[in-house]
């Protein structure tokens, strides 16, 4: 069609284009304000590292900060020795980001100063003998202006990588250790995995023997007897018998396609799949979903489920009065939570909710139960968004 631009071209490269300096843009700010933090707590740890007081904490905060404002360092357990060290040479790095922003806040305010004079006519307070601020000034000292606000504008960054790489120097694993610690998360994430499909596989194999199977064989024998029916009253009956039977073998079939992948998740997406599985549930169950986008396939298969089988336990051993879901995105990804008022006592390690924690960990999510006796239960699920 005429006028319809295709994925993929300018249009599209443009707008990552804008994506991508506001991505920048803001990324710088964070690090300023970062920078700036960590400017007024680098004081703080040298005190803590001439003291041994606080160092670890006062450490951890550092940690924090970086993490915040910039990316997070991989750090072995923290040590008071390490701490007090690492704080000992932080509070120079935290120093010279105080100069960088003290000589960009000096640039910005001798440019503004000089092109607010030049626009209003009047006097530049800065130049000793008080002549006004001309076009041909403001055309001199342009250039090396420009370098000026341009050099101390990238030493922001260069200052929070300095901050962040001493960090990983002196506290931080090194790269080969964080391979190993990875591909041992990755090895017990890919064997909870296969676990978990056995399990999936076994209660898929008992739902379908002790249910769909009973019914059919329970319909094949109710047919047999009406082939032999004597009477045509006594036939209508156990052809009666047989279609009831029939009903609840597919009423069964369905609860059992449902619970191995439902299909209105992929029809019409997760908020979808959570009102029907609400409809279907035997308690009263409230939905409060945060999502304005479908997170992918992948992640909304693993809220699903969590959500899923999180109800149902709770209707089988809590007997509650209500089940909340909640689903929100946070900084660091999508974030499920399951509450309800029953019994509690709900055991981590049994095969419903390990079953849960180990598909959430396929995926690098957080997996949390906290459920005291006499309740309530809650049940936290955070999974990562790319």
């Amino acid at each position: 069609m005429p006028g319809r631009v295709p994925v993929g071209t300018v249009a599209n490269v443009h707008q990552e284009g804008q994506l991508g300096a506001g991505s920048l843009v803001r990324g710088w700010f964070r690090m300023l304000f970062g920078l700036a933090i960590g400017s007024l707590t680098g004081l703080l740890g040298l005190a803590a590292a001439i003291s041994g007081a606080g160092a670890v904490r006062q450490t951890g905060y550092e940690l924090r900060r970086i993490a915040l404002f910039d990316r997070a360092v991989h750090t072995n357990p923290l040590t008071r020795t390490r701490c007090r060290r690492y704080l000992a040479v932080r509070w120079l790095v935290g120093g010279l980001g105080a100069g960088v922003i003290l000589m960009l806040a000096f640039w910005y305010a001798v440019a503004i100063s000089m092109v607010t004079a030049w626009l209003f006519d009047g006097d530049w307070g800065l130049v000793e003998d008080g002549d006004r601020v001309s076009l041909d000034l403001i055309g001199l000292v342009a250039v090396p202006g420009v370098l000026a606000v341009f050099v101390t504008t990238a030493g922001v960054v260069g200052v929070a990588a300095l901050d962040r790489w001493l960090a990983t120097e002196m506290l931080g694993t090194n790269q080969q250790a964080l391979l190993r610690r990875r591909v041992a998360e990755l090895t017990s994430t890919r064997a909870g995995v296969i676990e978990a499909i056995d399990d999936e596989r076994r209660r898929i194999e008992r739902d379908l023997h002790d249910g769909v199977q009973q019914r059919l064989v329970a319909l094949g024998m109710l047919i047999g007897r009406a082939r032999r029916a004597k009477g045509e009253e006594q036939l209508q009956e156990l052809l009666d018998q047989a279609q009831d039977t029939a009903g609840e073998a597919i009423d069964e079939l369905r609860e059992v396609a449902t619970r191995v992948y439902p299909a209105v998740l992929d029809d019409a997406g997760l908020d979808a799949a959570l009102e029907v599985l609400a409809e279907r549930s035997s308690v009263r169950v409230e939905i409060s979903n945060e999502l304005k986008a479908s997170p992918g396939t992948a992640l909304e298969t693993v809220i699903y489920f969590v959500v899923s089988e999180a109800v149902t336990n709770a209707a089988k051993h809590a007997d509650p009065s209500v089940v909340e879901i909640s689903v929100w995105p946070d900084a660091k990804g999508i974030t499920v939570m399951v509450w309800d008022d029953g019994v509690g006592g709900a055991d981590p390690a049994g095969s419903g909710l390990s079953g849960l924690a180990r598909r959430v960990r396929a995926v690098d999510g957080e997996f949390e139960v906290t459920s005291p006796e006499g309740g309530p239960t809650t049940i936290y699920a955070r999974v990562p968004c790319e």
